[in-house]
């Protein structure tokens, strides 16, 4: 795709392609979460306080890994094959390279990722500010040189840099 065939994704789109991926992951993560919970403890969903502890309120390796390393490496799995998850593939939209308009590397994407983290900061104001900058990169785009584009239905064309 070449430059003027696309337009960059502002907030709003992106939002509602966060809301598609999250419950995505919550209609295939709940009924894992709450299928470990009945299995470690007796098989009984409503058995009092033991039960919920560990499965609901974040504690124990099984909870790391379904709710922080699982979604992580579906996430990263899906850039990389894909360049969007299923909430951007739903909008129409990829994550290129903000140079170039090529594939990001792994790395940007690991970055991209990673800096999600520095996006939360200051009451998510590196998610917010996709809002507000000319080329609607949120921080985590800035950090990882990456922006998410679509093909072209509205008035502002994407720019990129010469390779």
């Amino acid at each position: 795709m070449e430059g003027p065939e696309l337009e960059y994704v502002g907030f709003w789109l992106r939002v509602w392609a966060s809301i598609i991926d999250t419950v995505l992951v919550m209609v295939i993560l709940l009924p894992i979460v709450h299928a470990y919970g009945v299995h470690a403890y007796g098989g009984n969903a409503y058995w009092g306080d033991a039960y919920w502890p560990s499965v609901y309120t974040g504690t124990g390796p099984t909870w790391v890994l379904l709710t922080w390393v699982l979604p992580a490496v579906a996430v990263l799995i899906f850039w990389v094959t894909r360049q969007a998850t299923p909430g951007k593939m739903a909008i129409g939209a990829k994550i290129v390279d903000a140079a170039t308009g090529q594939r990001p590397s792994g790395a940007q994407f690991l970055g991209r990722y990673l800096a999600y983290y520095v996006s939360t900061l200051f009451f998510c104001l590196g998610f917010l500010w996709v809002g507000i900058d000319a080329r609607k990169q949120g921080w985590h785009d800035k950090l990882a040189g990456t922006i998410v584009v679509r093909p072209r239905r509205g008035v502002s064309a994407v720019q990129f840099k010469s390779p």
